[in-house]
C-alpha cells in the first residue's frame, strides 16, 4: 500500500506506529570501571551459589585466606 497521505507525518507505512525512542545513550566507561563492575557481579553470583549449596566462601583478610559463610 505504501504511504498513507492522510497520516503521513504520523506513520510512514501501514501499521507502523509513531513512537519516540526510549533507548538511553550510554556513556563509555573506563576499562577499570568495567572490570570492577564485573568482579562485583561475579562475587554476587558466587555468594548466591554458595548459599544454594551450603558451602563457604573463601576471602583474603589481612593477608590470610579465611572461610566465611555467605
Amino acid at each position: 500500500m505504501g504511504n498513507i497521505g492522510q497520516f503521513g507525518h504520523l506513520a510512514r507505512f501501514v501499521g507502523e506506529a509513531c513512537v519516540k525512542s526510549t533507548k538511553r545513550v550510554k556513556r563509555p566507561e573506563s576499562f577499570a570501571a568495567g572490570v570492577g563492575r564485573a568482579l562485583r557481579l561475579a562475587a554476587k553470583s558466587a555468594r548466591k551459589t554458595a548459599r544454594m549449596y551450603g558451602t563457604p566462601i573463601y576471602v583474603s583478610e589481612g593477608g590470610k585466606v579465611v572461610a566465611k559463610k555467605p
